[in-house]
């Protein structure tokens, strides 16, 4: 497969939650300047490295955003059609592509279709638009007949994306993102459970119009190979790697990571042919900045996930180090809304780490990986592993960085002699030499070498 977006380094808005939206969609208040104001922050996502943004919902929808309402309009609590046109516009003279969410496997109750089944009933020209609708009973709403909610929530009600006609809107509205907002590729949400006859047809259809339009689906569970395929999808949210970033580092426990990494990336690796979607936190789960241990591991966690196979994201606010924690109430505390939008941080996601430093750290890996495509698309091999220390081999485009990480909190040896030390190495991120024939490296509390 193609490495589409193997060079990009994400940026993940929840842009509803971002910008202090409304909870609720009142269908009636003037547009929003939402977009205006991102604008302002494109130059300061563009010196941080960014050169791709992934924007959470957009289109109209009743509350969150994953209850859409309307494919072909911006949700006005955001701005309107005209505003989300300039600001994608602002992007790509950034040079920032830009990936929408796209919400295929359901809608919300407010969306036409579904209104004329309430209405209608079985009389409803729609009622095959939607997943195991029962006219001999009602639903929890009181509706006067029962379906299939995605995940059993009621609010987002399943559509059937075999539907000709479904597919005919919802291919038409990714038609008119193209033409109207110039879109470079799609996040697609829920994408584990929506047929692959349908991933199948929507790959063509984009693909026909752009042939470097970028698919990636939100896949949580399962054998990403059934997923990413030619003809299908380029790339998925890599959940199988998410826990073990972290959960390494808070047990001291690099072969958890190790494992994980040879399993995809190895010289027999499962998923070695494609990037994959690699992410630290997002709008379903913890920040990064309250699942680490220890503060020092957050900055090693961002310099690893630059150096690691596959494309490399922040969600908004991370680069700070902002913290927030599910509830057993939802997920608003995951998705703050934060300056220019409000005024400051709140005392509840106000981080405890030197957000400067963060963002100064992130800026520089973006850097490297950007001069050095082996940290793109060169091979994965491991060459030694202990409880607190790991080193690996990226390999491509005919150079070879060796990357020695220590999580512990004091210095440690690595190791070296698995690796071709015949020409003795360079520390790329601090200029220390080794001559050759050295047979191990220190490799500071806390912290990682990059050796050329």
């Amino acid at each position: 497969m193609k490495s589409l977006f193997a060079d990009k380094f994400f940026y993940h808005i929840y842009p509803l939650g971002l910008c202090a939206s409304p909870h609720q969609n009142d269908f009636c208040c003037p547009a929003g300047n939402a977009f205006e104001r991102l604008e302002g922050e494109l130059e300061r996502l563009h010196a941080m490295g960014i050169n791709a943004l992934y924007i959470g919902p957009v289109f109209e929808s009743s509350s969150h955003g994953y209850d859409t309402v309307d494919y072909y309009h911006v949700d006005r609590r955001l701005g309107n059609n005209e505003s989300f046109k300039h600001f994608c516009a602002c992007c790509h003279q950034q040079g920032i592509a830009v990936v929408l969410d796209a919400v295929f496997n359901h809608t919300g109750r407010d969306f036409f279709a579904f209104r004329d089944l309430q209405q209608n009933g079985q009389n409803s020209q729609y009622k095959g638009w939607y997943l195991n609708l029962d006219f001999s009973r009602r639903s929890n709403f009181g509706d006067c007949f029962d379906y299939e909610g995605w995940a059993g929530h009621k609010q987002l009600v399943k559509l059937d994306v075999d539907n000709e006609a479904v597919r005919e809107h919802l291919f038409g509205a990714v038609d008119f993102w193209m033409q109207e907002f110039g879109i470079d590729g799609l996040r697609l949400d829920a994408a584990d459970v929506l047929s692959k006859s349908f991933l199948d047809a929507l790959s063509a259809h984009c693909k026909a119009k752009k042939l470097d339009f970028w698919l990636m689906g939100e896949v949580v569970h399962g054998d990403y190979n059934d997923w990413v395929r030619e003809g299908r999808l380029d790339s998925v949210t890599n959940y199988q790697l998410y826990k073990a970033l972290w959960s390494s580092l808070n047990d001291k426990n690099f072969f958890e990571l190790s494992y994980n990494l040879d399993r995809e990336f190895g010289a027999n690796g499962m998923y070695d042919y494609s990037p994959l979607y690699n992410f630290l936190d997002n709008h379903d789960v913890n920040r990064i900045a309250s699942t680490v241990k220890k503060a020092e591991h957050l900055y090693l966690l961002y310099a690893l996930m630059f150096c690691i196979p596959g494309i490399p994201s922040v969600y908004y606010g991370s680069e700070w180090g902002i913290r927030g924690k599910r509830t057993d109430f939802g997920d608003r505390e995951l998705r703050p809304a934060l300056p220019p939008f409000v005024q400051s941080f709140s005392d509840d996601i106000r981080p405890s780490v030197d957000s400067a430093a963060l963002v100064s750290l992130i800026t520089r890996f973006s850097d490297l990986r950007k001069n050095h495509p082996s940290l793109q698309t060169g091979t994965y091999k491991l060459v030694n592993v202990t409880n607190q220390t790991l080193a690996f081999t990226r390999s491509g485009n005919g150079e070879t960085l060796m990357v020695c990480f220590n999580c512990d909190d004091k210095a440690h040896d690595v190791s070296l002699t698995c690796a071709d030390n015949s020409k003795g190495f360079e520390d790329i991120l601090d200029g220390t030499k080794f001559p050759a024939g050295t047979k191990t490296v220190s490799v500071n509390a806390n912290w990682m070498r990059i050796l050329r």
